[in-house]
């Protein structure tokens, strides 16, 4: 039996959620390489500079929220049914939390580009990040909202479906994998009521005209509550997928359990007491609060210094157990012809070069170097852009044929996919690092300013050489996706083939859940904890913003269209 034999529900609410995330990928995809070449004065003729702040919001709420969400969904609904051995509770509500968040995504997707595709009298160029001045459409505040209260409903389906698992299992310790879900989705939702107090109290009603004004600096500083935690969102089902299953896609076996849960437990209690980090600028925040997010922010390196280990040491693993040998010669007995491992192992090398330019935005004194350049988009796009998207789409050539029992087909355009991603991401990547430090800016149509006669033309190779290598690999990346959307719906299209394995076994790892203390299954501590460090750090913060401006003061209006 298989995965969509055995769970027919489950597979196929799984694939409903590969449907829209791929769905979403696909159109936020063409939007960034259309924003590559207007950017960089390749190619004008799509949209004019105003379109561009349109393109510029649908291209990170559909690609860091929108196909994020949806895509951590299937997965870890496949996870938490595989890894305990049953299906959801209620498959009512598992259909209803998806219905939810579907129906969010479209009505902010119509307050995005209505005005724009059908002349819909709604704005929403509030970018990726919404919060005041810049206003946007109701529309888009209430379909935002769906999409974070079913991506809740879905946590509690998962946690609903572990505790029936556990009133028949009182003494087995959490699988690996739901113990990964439970974890993120229990960050998830301390980080989460910040954006939620954010729209629900603040820019919602302001936008529907209920209440006058807001106070800039307390939605942006609610909003980054949950700003870098989401990063994590986005990041944790990669580490889902490098833990558990880049091991079996090596050959091998996970290096260590123990270590696996506690890298989930650091991300639960560090994820979110650092967003001020973001605030580095922001004269209304005192300078300690930023210094303690910085510090906070430095803690976050060790869980992905301990991923880099026990994942290498997972694939070395791997590959001494396929012949390899030498120091560095077992890297050649790799799998290099697997698409699914080359996307995914070429992710993690990604995110490790993320992860040096991270810790040069975490850095205070660093940080104004690169503050609002193209420098930010350069890493968020190693980040979210490679090591998160590269690996969904790796392991959907895994893990589709589980869920649909049909043979992954054109396997030969799938293994050119991964290569091609990383390549363009290369290009694009670099380019807007280099032009970063360089001084020019993001989020901005027109970043050339040649009416004030503001050229870089000083820095090593030029402005000019970085926008085409800026259009070069915004192409190639639009590229591949397009293969891979090919391979997924040419995959979907085919005839299901009774014969394949389509086997989601994974082996069991070197080191077991038996050798960590059992105190690392202990949710409630570790969210306790959690819950404590969020408070020390905002607490205070918060409250003086309240008791100095008034809960709605000193307020703005809307930024003029």
């Amino acid at each position: 039996m298989t995965f969509v034999d055995d769970y027919p529900d489950e597979a196929r609410i799984v694939r409903y959620n590969l449907a829209v995330a791929f769905a979403a990928l696909g159109i936020g995809g063409l939007f960034g390489m259309v924003q590559a070449l207007h950017r960089t004065g390749v190619f004008r003729g799509v949209i004019s500079s105003t379109d561009y702040y349109t393109l510029l919001t649908g291209h990170g709420v559909l690609l860091a929220l929108v196909f994020t969400t949806f895509f951590l969904c299937a997965l870890f609904t496949w996870g938490v049914t595989r890894s305990l051995g049953r299906g959801t509770v209620d498959y009512r509500f598992t259909q209803a939390w998806f219905w939810t968040m579907l129906a969010g995504s479209v009505l902010a997707a119509v307050a995005i580009l209505g005005g724009l595709v059908a002349g819909i009298p709604t704005s929403a160029d509030v970018l990726y990040t919404f919060y005041a001045p810049l206003q946007a459409h109701p529309l888009f505040y209430v379909g935002l909202a769906l999409l974070v209260v079913g991506s809740w409903m879905a946590g509690l389906d998962w946690f609903r479906t572990y505790r029936a698992w556990r009133a028949e299992n009182p003494d087995e310790r959490i699988p690996l994998q739901t113990f990964m879900v439970l974890t993120t989705m229990l960050m998830w939702y301390l980080s989460s009521v910040g954006v939620a107090v954010e729209v629900l109290v603040f820019v919602l009603p302001w936008s529907l005209g209920l209440i006058p004004k807001v106070d800039p600096l307390l939605t942006r500083t609610l909003f980054w509550y949950f700003g870098h935690a989401v990063v994590y969102f986005w990041l944790l089902p990669a580490y889902f997928v490098w833990y558990t299953i880049l091991p079996k896609l090596s050959g091998g076996r996970l290096f260590s359990d123990p270590l696996a849960r506690v890298v989930f437990l650091l991300f639960l209690l560090l994820s979110t007491p650092v967003g001020f980090h973001h605030q580095y600028i922001d004269p209304g925040v005192p300078e300690g609060y930023k210094f303690l997010a910085m510090t906070n922010t430095m803690f976050l390196l060790l869980p992905s210094l301990l991923t880099a280990f026990t994942v290498v040491a997972s694939m070395e693993h791997g590959a001494r157990q396929r012949g390899g040998s030498g120091y560095l010669g077992w890297l050649r007995s790799l799998p290099w012809d697997s698409p699914a491992f080359v996307g995914a192992t070429l992710a993690g090398l990604m995110f490790a070069a993320g992860g040096f330019s991270g810790m040069i935005n975490a850095g205070m004194n660093i940080n104004y170097l690169v503050h609002n350049t193209i420098w930010v988009p350069g890493h968020f796009h190693l980040t979210v852009g490679t090591a998160a998207a590269l690996t969904f789409m790796a392991v959907t050539y895994w893990l589709f044929p589980q869920v649909s029992g049909k043979r992954l087909r054109h396997k030969s355009v799938a293994l050119v996919q991964p290569y091609l991603w990383f390549l363009g991401m290369t290009l694009m990547s670099n380019a807007m690092h280099r032009a970063g430090l360089a001084g020019v800016p993001r989020r901005t149509a027109e970043p050339q300013y040649p009416d004030a006669g503001i050229t870089f033309e000083g820095v090593v190779g030029g402005i000019s050489e970085m926008r085409i290598q800026i259009a070069i690999g915004g192409t190639l990346l639009f590229v591949s996706l397009v293969l891979f959307l090919y391979v997924l719906v040419s995959t979907w299209l085919s005839s299901r083939t009774p014969t394949i394995d389509v086997s989601g076994a994974l082996p069991d790892p070197l080191s077991g859940p038996s050798h960590s203390p059992a105190v690392l299954d202990n949710l409630r501590l570790w969210t306790a904890i959690a819950v404590l460090l969020v408070v020390l750090a905002y607490g205070v913060p918060l409250a003086d913003m309240v008791m100095t401006d008034g809960l709605f003061g000193p307020g703005s209006v809307p930024f003029p269209e």
